[in-house]
């Protein structure tokens, strides 16, 4: 049983963050997005601060709750793509406006923004 699994989410708002909640799902989500399809080692070149073993158990999540496809071409050297799906594409509004609450907030602490 999923960690996840073992509580039922308190609300809507706790099923949400439950799915997308974390210091890189948001970021894939959007990295998938502007990118269309990427491969494993792209995402690894973007995502700087992050693990393997993190990046593709994140992967795993994002994939068992439908907000990312991973499709496996077999062969030699082994190819897998990833790329979002219709109900992961559902939350890039949400993303962009985090993203401009978050740019407003970097400019108002006079601070220099990285791009995501």
């Amino acid at each position: 049983m999923k960690k996840k699994d073992i509580q039922e989410p308190i609300c809507a708002v706790d099923y949400a963050f439950r799915r997308i909640g974390g210091k890189y799902k948001g970021r894939i989500i959007w990295y998938l997005y502007s990118k269309q399809i990427m491969r494993y080692g792209e995402l690894r070149r973007k995502l700087t601060d992050i693990t393997p073993k993190m990046l593709t158990q994140t992967l795993r999540e994002l994939e068992d709750d439908q907000l990312v496809h991973r499709k496996v071409y077999h062969e030699v050297p082994p190819k897998v793509e990833y790329t979002l799906t219709e109900t992961g594409a559902e939350l890039i509004p949400f993303i962009d406006h985090l993203r401009q609450w978050g740019d407003h907030q970097i400019e108002k602490e006079n601070r220099i923004p990285k791009s995501c």
